[in-house]
């Protein structure tokens, strides 16, 4: 239970909004929810803990390592993430994961994606991996109906990451014009639709963190120059409420 408690904690700390929505769930998805979270917040702050890449390299390697372990089905490192994850992980999500961790690699180096098809991969391979290893806690899920909604989620939050991304020093998108931010935000709108109307309802615990990413990709649409500013998101009062409503629809 501590483990679980400080998975929670880690959650609550470094991805609020995403806290959010999995303690909107019963206590079950919970347990298997935030243990998977957590791990997706340390993996993805990995490259940014440090300005020398090999250590980056290195911190990357150890959550491999680490999910190596958990799928041997053997001893498993003590630690304060892992250990709940390995009670609840299934090989085939091993493998979704892993290809997460080789994903942020690309977070190392800050020199940007060198084409649109390599942003998609990444926002596929990021997001996509992650949501769909979490739905199949919940039944055999349409695949492409699960990675389209995580691919549009994946984009609405990237969106909302990118100022900070360049105050890093990183080169967030292909092209940073207005029309080729809306256009990106429009095809991830679009996908996210389409995979809402096709996903099943029992997928929706698995995909309740991506309650706001249908009104972000909105605000992009009809006002690129956001993402630019820095303005993109919705008020505590909306979150709160678009995250009840889907809750009570059992939706997502």
């Amino acid at each position: 239970m501590a483990d679980w408690h400080a998975c929670a904690a880690l959650v609550e700390k470094g991805d609020p909004d995403r806290f959010m929505a999995v303690m909107s769930c019963d206590v079950a998805a919970r347990a298997r929810l935030f243990p998977l979270f957590a791990f997706n917040l340390e993996v993805a702050r990995a490259p940014w803990m440090t300005q020398e890449p090999m250590i980056a390299e290195m911190r990357l390697q150890w959550w491999r390592d680490a999910l190596a372990e958990i799928a041997a089905g053997g001893l498993v490192r003590r630690h304060e993430v892992v250990t709940p994850l390995a009670l609840v992980l299934r090989p085939e999500q091993g493998a979704l994961l892993d290809g997460l961790i080789d994903a942020r690699r690309q977070d190392i180096g800050r020199e940007g994606f060198a084409s649109e098809s390599e942003f998609e991969a990444y926002i596929e391979a990021t997001s996509g991996n992650l949501l769909y290893a979490a739905a199949l806690w919940y039944g055999a899920p349409d695949e492409a109906a699960v990675r389209d909604v995580a691919y549009g989620a994946g984009v609405a939050h990237y969106l909302v990451a990118v100022p900070e991304l360049e105050a890093r020093g990183h080169r967030p998108l292909v092209d940073g014009r207005p029309e080729a931010v809306r256009a990106l935000a429009a095809a991830a709108l679009e996908r996210l639709r389409r995979g809402r109307a096709a996903v099943s309802p029992a997928q929706s615990v698995a995909l309740r963190s991506t309650w706001q990413a249908e009104a972000l990709l909105k605000q992009v649409t009809a006002d690129p120059g956001r993402v630019a500013r820095g303005s993109l998101g919705l008020s505590d009062a909306g979150k709160r409420a678009r995250l009840i409503w889907r809750a009570l629809r059992s939706g997502v």
